[in-house]
This record gives C-alpha cells, structure tokens and sequence, in this order.
C-alpha cells in the first residue's frame, strides 16, 4: 500500500514578460515513487501533459537555481509575489511556468513528512530485496557441492 500528495493549482504558462495564460496542474507524489514528482498540466485536450523528474530539484529550486537539461527550477520574485519557475525543454517544445511559492512549498512540505530526505530507499526496500534476492537456497547446496567427488580414496591405498 502507498500514499498520494496530490494538489491542484495553477500555473501560469508565460509567453511573454507581459503575458502569460493560466494552465490548470496537478502536483502528485506517490511513496512507492519516493524519488520522483509528477505534473500534469490540463491544457484543454483531450490528453493531458505529464512531466515527472526528481523531487530533490524541486525541493532546491524552491531555495536556488538548480537543474540543467530539460527540467530547470528557480525562485524569483514577480510583482512582489514569491513564485518558482519552471524551464521545461523537451523535443516537442520549451515551456517557462511560474508557480505559486507557498502552494509549492506547503506540498513538498506534505511528501517530505510522507518519505523524509534520505530513507527513500528504505521507501522502495532495495536493501530487503537485494537480501531476499541474494540469500541461499537449499537448492543452492547442490549448486555449491563438488559434482565429480574424487576417485582418490582418503586413506591413501
């Protein structure tokens, strides 16, 4: 069994410094997927758009500049409102979304009391299924045992 944070907000898609257009999006984490953040954007189709990339960038870009590539995230500050911006790059286009800083903030707040930093493995049980995976088996005996005993008899005839 795992848990979902979702919330529902909205975005703003910015086209210009003067224009931008609201985009309907929900934040999702799931604990079996400790390590990712999912986004989906309503953008008016009948398929909606999702994104999920790690969820320690979005924790980051919350504070500084961070993220290189297709996923980028920093604060700043538009008319005297504290958002988060999000670069997003992909081989269908580039999108610029500014989002609502404390909205943001109180949700990753939520996942990180869900799965703190640093036990997302223990999250996953890596380690309990590498020991399950690696732990012998009585067929393992057979496996381990000498196939062709000697011929050599041991009291040296």
């Amino acid at each position: 069994m795992y848990t979902v944070v979702e919330r529902e907000l909205e975005l703003k898609l910015v086209l210009s410094p003067e224009r931008s257009i609201p985009v309907p999006a929900r934040l999702s984490f799931r604990t079996d997927d400790p390590y990712a953040v999912h986004i989906t954007f309503h953008i008016g189709s009948d398929h909606p758009v999702n994104w999920t990339f790690a969820r320690e960038l979005l924790v980051e870009g919350v504070f500084r500049p961070c993220g290189h590539g297709d996923v980028r995230v920093w604060p700043t500050k538009v008319g005297g409102r504290s958002v988060v911006l999000m670069a997003l790059s992909s081989p269908d286009g580039d999108a610029l979304l500014e989002a609502p800083a404390a909205q943001v903030s109180a949700w990753l707040e939520r996942t990180l009391r869900a799965v703190p930093p640093g036990s997302e493995a223990e999250q996953l049980g890596i380690d309990r299924g590498l020991a399950e995976l690696l732990a012998p088996t009585p067929a393992d005996d057979l496996w381990l045992r000498d196939p062709w005993p000697s011929d050599e008899s041991k009291d040296g005839e």
